[in-house]
């Protein structure tokens, strides 16, 4: 379309074919609220969000191994950041798990093959700083896997993108958080 009919669209106002909407709405209605305008390939996103599903259980573990062992002067403020992003984590679990079920697929919380679905490690580090350090590594893994995520959905399917767009922010965040605590001495 070029920018004169654009604008002829944007003069005209916003319109809709409803009646087009409406019998589109009542075919294969067992899909929910995947619809026929869904562009993105289903099979591949629910598998997608089952490989970031396990990652962020891998990460609640991890975390909450953390806040349990963590040690010495010094551990307090980290522990309850790993309490924090524990729970933090625990939401995304949930938001992934109510996306692949809104998109007709089953979450899998299997335990069997969770540290092979899952994108980041599960190292049970034992020092305060190896710690840090563990999770500073799993959350820069988490960024990277999420924007990859984001990338390849584009316009595909704009809800789970907003999903995983919410879901980074907060891993950056994460990491920052991370960051801070090596920057405050707790890496030694």
């Amino acid at each position: 379309m070029d920018n004169i009919a654009r604008k002829e669209n944007i003069r005209s106002g916003f319109q809709s074919d409803i009646e087009g909407i409406r019998k589109r709405a009542r075919e294969r209605v067992e899909d929910g609220a995947v619809t026929g305008g869904y562009e993105a390939d289903r099979d591949s996103v629910i598998e997608m969000l089952n490989g970031a599903l396990a990652t962020e259980l891998v990460c609640v573990l991890r975390y909450k191994h953390n806040f349990y062992m963590a040690t010495g002067i010094e551990a307090q403020a980290a522990a309850q950041e790993f309490l924090e992003h524990a729970t933090e984590e625990q939401g995304h679990v949930d938001m992934l798990a109510a996306r692949i079920v809104q998109l007709g697929g089953e979450p899998n919380f299997s335990p069997d093959g969770l540290k092979g679905r899952s994108h980041s490690e599960y190292v049970a580090a034992r020092s305060l700083p190896e710690m840090i350090r563990e999770k500073l590594v799993a959350e820069r893994i988490a960024i990277d896997s999420y924007r990859e995520m984001i990338q390849y959905l584009g316009g595909a399917d704009p809800t789970t993108r907003r999903v995983l767009e919410n879901i980074l922010a907060v891993e950056e965040e994460h990491a920052d958080d991370l960051a801070g605590l090596l920057d405050k001495g707790l890496h030694r």
